[in-house]
This record gives structure tokens, sequence and C-alpha cells, in this order.
């Protein structure tokens, strides 16, 4: 094969990361070859065997740097950008990743002459009250101005093996007595499959839908906050009373939980704003088709994905029977 024939090199920011790694595989299974760049190469060869011999490499890149995303995005033909965080940590703030970081991919894609995606989040906006979906909102903007053909996805909240967010409670319910409703559980999410959502991203590397838009990946249901922990107990196996924690003890216990030095936080008070709003997409959006219908693909169902990867969860794992609560 020479040079002129060779597959298009679509270079993944943040491709060892929970989205990042099934875009990977998306992009894999269609033949790219694919340049995963991230903080920590030495940490993301288990994204190895996902391709062929040779077909993903691995270049250092930190966002916060521009050189280096200069140089991770230099011979691209695509670039995505996949990094994003749910809480600060030392030097890595919204501002510098999700701001800042995204001008730095969105100008660097340019230079290379490379198209771009950007992954974003549903409720992105300059001027939220949350500090992450202010961020988000800048980074949409910046990557707009640098790149007006550009691809941005804003997904729900995400689920899949390594998600944050099942896990995280289902963990919380092999301990704790009780689980907290923040706010009541009336906030809305739309879960949508980690899978979906780089079936789209590799859709639009490949050019099959419009450049140039923004759209909004959520799950086939909408449920309440109380809703999806309900769900959760279920396919673990477990009882556990829901107790109502107002928005303001729940931002209370963020804001000191954050000042424990080398503990992560199980909730911020940023989280806790972002609970204030629905997580769901937008009408404008289901109507112009700019969703995951709207791009074909047919979004997965919690009850299909998520018990295969809770099971850990129940008492006695996949030997757990399911009419006996835990």
């Amino acid at each position: 094969m020479t040079l002129s024939n060779l597959p298009p090199l679509v270079t993944v920011f943040g491709g060892s990361g929970f989205v990042g790694r099934h875009v990977v595989r998306a992009l894999a299974r269609r033949g790219y070859r694919i340049r995963v760049a991230v903080r920590r190469p030495d940490l993301a060869g288990f994204l190895q065997p996902i391709g062929g011999v040779g077909q993903i490499s691995f270049v250092q890149a930190n966002l916060r740097y521009r050189q280096s995303v200069d140089r991770a995005a230099a011979g691209s033909d695509h670039v995505v950008n996949c990094v994003g965080i749910l809480a600060e940590s030392g030097r890595n703030t919204f501002d510098a990743l999700q701001d800042f970081g995204a001008r730095a991919v969105a100008e660097a894609a340019r230079s290379a002459g490379a198209t771009l995606t950007h992954v974003s989040a549903i409720g992105a906006n300059p001027n939220s009250p949350s500090a992450y979906a202010s961020s988000k909102g800048r980074g949409e903007t910046a990557v707009l101005k640098a790149m007006p053909d550009a691809v941005i996805f804003r997904p729900s909240v995400v689920f899949g093996p390594e998600d944050d967010f099942f896990n995280k409670f289902a963990a919380m319910a092999r301990m704790a007595p009780a689980l907290p409703l923040i706010g009541g559980g009336h906030t809305k999410f739309q879960p949508v499959y980690v899978a979906d959502v780089a079936e789209a991203i590799a859709r639009s590397v490949d050019g099959v839908i419009a450049h140039g838009r923004v759209y909004e990946l959520g799950g086939p249901e909408v449920l309440t906050f109380r809703q999806c922990l309900e769900t959760m107990l279920r396919i673990v196996g477990r009882e556990r009373p829901l107790v109502t924690l107002p928005f303001t003890i729940a931002s209370l216990i963020g804001s000191i939980a954050s000042l424990i030095p080398f503990v992560k936080p199980p909730i911020t008070a940023d989280q806790v704003t972002l609970l204030r709003s629905d997580n769901i997409v937008s009408e404008a959006a289901s109507a112009e088709g700019r969703t995951l219908e709207g791009l074909g693909i047919q979004p997965a169902l919690i009850e299909a994905i998520v018990p295969s990867y809770l099971v850990r969860y129940r008492r006695q794992g996949q030997f757990t029977r399911l009419d006996k609560t835990a």
C-alpha cells in the first residue's frame, strides 16, 4: 500500500477515556488509521488489540499545552475531541480543558486542514450557573468560531460498562443503608448508551451527516433521577430507601467534601447545580432531526445493556436470584 492510498488518519483526543475508547473501537472497525492523543500514552496500551497491527498509534498531548495539541493534530484528516471532566482536580480545570482546550483542538484541526467532531454535553451554555456547563458552552462557541463546519454532539448522561453514573450508585448501594435523592429526585435524564454515541461520532468522521450542526444525543427513555435509582436497585437486586436531600444541603456537602485532600468527593457543589436542570434532548433538536434517530441510529434501552455490567454489584454476582433482595 502506497502513501497515496492509505486509509484516512483520525486523531482522537481523549481516546483512552470512557467515550473515547468506544470511539476508537468504532473507527477501527471501519478501517481508519487512528492516532490516540492522551496525557499518558503508557496507560493507553489496552486500546492496541482493538485494531489491526499498526492501525492504532499513540501520542502524548495535554490540552493545557498548545504545542502538544498542534503536534498531535498534524497530518490528520479528521480530529475528534472527546476530552471532558465532571469535576476539577488541580490544574485540570473546566476552563483549561473544556474552554481553552476545545479552542486549541479546533485551531489545531484547522491548521492541519482536518475536519472536526467535538463532544460537548446537553445543557452547555456560556451563561449557565454551572461552571461545567458554562465551560462547555464557551468551548462550543470557540469551536464554531474556529471551524464553522465542525460537528458538535451533546449527549445526555452516558451509560456503559465504565460509566460514572449507574456504577457509582450501584457501588454505593452495596454499602450505604440509603441512597440520596438530591432535590427530591425530580431531575429528568435521557441516558444514552456509549456505543450509540460512538457510532454517531464515527458517522461524522465518515462524512455522511451534515456538518456545522449541533446534535443532541439521548436514549429512548426519559427518566427522573428517582426512576434511574429505582431501575439500578432492581437490576442489582437490592432494596434501599431513597431519602430526599435538598439542593442546599447537597451543595454544602459537596463543597465540604471537595476540600478534603486526596479524596474524590461523591458529588461536588457544581454537580448539584447541574441537577437543578433537566438533562434531556430539546424539542427543537427532535423536530429538526438532530438526534440519534435523526441520524438513523436506534438507541439502546437501559434494560438491554445495564444488567450486563451491573451484575457484579449483586450479592452473589451472576448467581444471585433476583426474586430475593439483598
